[in-house]
């Protein structure tokens, strides 16, 4: 640690920053500055192509090239460094590439007790840090709105910018997928909350996105399901409220109703809440309903999509649900509806989820409506999880070897020619 070194943050929204210089370094640094407020005045005999895009006028409420609107402006005095330059200045930036005039500016700087960033390093006074944002919605923020408040993460690395650099940017990415902690703990000024319907995949919590982990990091209440990625919940802070409405087969301890009173209970008590879903919410997960509920008591609502299991679990096991020259389209149904009127064509695959109690009857009603008895069938238990297993057989014998395997659910079942692709089927020899 350098004992000279102290951090700090600067509020320079409105005041004067000179830059010296008009080639990269300087329009980097410029662009910092406008996007924080500040009135940069940039001396430089000339200036490099991303310098002019921010010095250019704009036409009123016109945003820059760089995305940065019309808070900050930039002034171009086009001629050399001259003493009296620093005059009003509460910062300096000096890029020239000429050390002797680097030097000449940090010395004025000293003498008008003036912080200076010099590029060359050796003569500045003030250093730039790597630095990490993210935005994180507060208590009065929906999900979907421009959130109020940042986290911001600057690191110094002994002057070597590489290294503050490769930290930076090791931070950002846990910033990014939630694994840092963002949930504001500074006691909020109540209002409407928030809710997220975040669907997390087949269970493995590798496989939900990014914008569900930085939601699951923000959150104050998580409403989970049994099939989400419950590992998840061991990376939150103790004072999360998490309210488990898990169902098993035949078992539905919390009624949906019941669920959705949940989440808007919590939301208009001013908590952003996390509903985490296994799969992806609209894929037989009721997140519609839960969307409705939230919405007609004026709740904000987001929706992130998960990796349904309906496509992903086979893929677990070698399944592809499409393949050239075997399907051109599935169908996915629960194992609980008439699954006799799909299509009967053997290059359409279905995909069952749900369904290992009725098993029997889904591979009768395939057959009566026209599968032929020999299409292949597999059913893969627990998919991703550590009992994952795939049993495979064909429409005629597959209830009779799942019972002799002991399948139970969770699983899914696929039903066509592209379980002919899976390791499990060409190791029982089926053809």
């Amino acid at each position: 640690m350098n004992p000279e070194l102290y951090p700090l943050g600067l509020r320079i929204a409105g005041r004067l920053v000179v830059v010296l210089g008009g080639g990269p370094v300087a329009a980097r640094r410029t662009r910092s500055l406008v996007l924080a407020g500040a009135h940069v005045r940039v001396v430089a005999p000339e200036i490099c192509e991303d310098l002019a895009a921010l010095v250019a006028p704009l036409p009123d409420g016109a945003a820059r090239p760089d995305g940065s609107g019309a808070a900050g402006t930039v002034a171009w005095e086009a001629r050399s460094y001259r003493s009296g330059d620093l005059e009003g200045a509460w910062l300096v930036h000096t890029a020239t590439g000429s050390p002797e005039v680097d030097a000449d500016v940090a010395a004025e700087a000293e003498a008008l007790r003036v912080f200076c960033v010099s590029a060359g390093d050796a003569s500045g006074t003030a250093w730039v840090p790597a630095v990490a944002r993210v935005t994180v919605a507060d208590d009065t923020t929906s999900a979907t709105s421009a959130p109020s408040t940042e986290v911001v993460v600057a690191v110094n690395a002994g002057r070597d910018p590489r290294r503050a650099q490769r930290v930076r940017d090791a931070i950002d990415a846990l910033l990014a997928t939630g694994e840092l902690p963002l949930r504001p703990v500074r006691p909020g000024a109540g209002g409407s909350g928030s809710v997220a319907l975040v669907g997390g995949g087949p269970g493995d919590p590798g496989l939900v996105t990014a914008r569900g982990r930085r939601l699951l990091a923000q959150a104050e209440v998580v409403v989970t399901d049994r099939l989400g990625p419950r590992a998840l919940l061991d990376e939150l802070a103790d004072d999360v409220v998490v309210i488990d409405v898990g169902k098993t087969p035949g078992f539905h301890p919390v009624p949906q109703e019941e669920i959705n009173a949940l989440l808007v209970e919590h939301a208009l008590a001013g908590r952003r809440v996390v509903r985490l879903k296994g799969g992806d919410p609209y894929v037989f997960g009721r997140g519609g309903e839960e969307l409705i509920a939230c919405e007609e008591h004026g709740i904000p609502v987001e929706v992130v999509p998960g990796v349904t299991s309906a496509v992903s679990v086979p893929a677990a096991v070698g399944i592809p649900v499409t393949h050239r020259g075997w399907s051109r389209g599935f169908t996915v149904l629960t194992g609980h509806e008439d699954i006799g009127k799909v299509p009967a064509a053997s290059d359409h695959t279905v995909v069952l989820l749900m369904g290992v109690s009725r098993l029997r009857d889904s591979a009768a009603a395939l057959m009566a409506s026209g599968r032929s008895p020999e299409t292949p069938v597999a059913v893969v238990e627990d998919g991703y999880g550590p009992r994952q297993r795939s049993t495979v057989g064909t429409l005629a014998t597959i209830a009779d070897v799942a019972s002799a395997a002991g399948v139970r659910a969770p699983a899914v079942t696929v039903i066509g020619d592209v379980v002919r692709v899976s390791p499990a089927w060409r190791a029982a020899g089926l053809g």
